[in-house]
Formats: C-alpha cells, sequence, structure tokens
C-alpha cells in the first residue's frame, strides 16, 4: 500500500521543492541585504579615513603655525631682554604701561560690548 504524499510526484514532494526555493529566495534577501550593509560600511571607512587625513593634516598645519608663533615670540622676548639689560630701562617701562594700557581699554572695550 502506498502512502500519500511519499511517492514520486506526491504533495509532499512539491511541498519540499517549494519550500527550498522559498529558503532560497529568503538567503538571496538577506544576501543583497548584507551586500549593501557590507557596502555602507565600507563607503563609511573610506569617509572615515579621508577625515582622518585632512584632519592631520590641519594638525599639522597647526603645529607649524605655532611653531612660526613661538619663533616670533622668542624674537620679541629676546628684544625685551635686551632693553632691559641697556640703559634704556625708562623705555621699557614706557613700553610694559602703554601694553598694560591697550589691554585694559580692549578688555573694558570687549566687557561693555
Amino acid at each position: 500500500m502506498r502512502r500519500a504524499g511519499l511517492g514520486e510526484g506526491g504533495p509532499l514532494e512539491n511541498v519540499v521543492a517549494s519550500g527550498y526555493s522559498a529558503y532560497e529566495e529568503e538567503n538571496e534577501h538577506l544576501q543583497e541585504g548584507l551586500r549593501a550593509k557590507v557596502s555602507a560600511l565600507k563607503h563609511l571607512s573610506i569617509d572615515i579615513g579621508t577625515e582622518v587625513k585632512y584632519q592631520k593634516n590641519m594638525l599639522d598645519d597647526m603645529d607649524s603655525d605655532f611653531d612660526s608663533t613661538g619663533g616670533l615670540l622668542g624674537a620679541t622676548i629676546g628684544r625685551v631682554k635686551q632693553l632691559s639689560r641697556g640703559s634704556q630701562t625708562k623705555l621699557l617701562c614706557y613700553m610694559l604701561f602703554f601694553c598694560f594700557l591697550v589691554f585694559t581699554i580692549l578688555y573694558w572695550f570687549i566687557k561693555l560690548r
């Protein structure tokens, strides 16, 4: 006696075949989703790398600006020291008073603004 659905071409075989194609379609759909996510991650990592390189270049530029400012500041302090060694102490006092006055006026101007 033959059971229904166990022979060739029976309903069970059709269910198995159609179930396999459903799983295959679902897997393909999930693979496409993964491909899209991997592609998005790839582009994101490339963008992050580009931004890191840009920030590094900006930081290097800032370092060179600070180095040049340090050289300028060092030269100015050297000149002030030269003034203090010489007989131009009066000129040094006037210059320091002038700087104090300018900073005080700027402070008041900024504060009242």
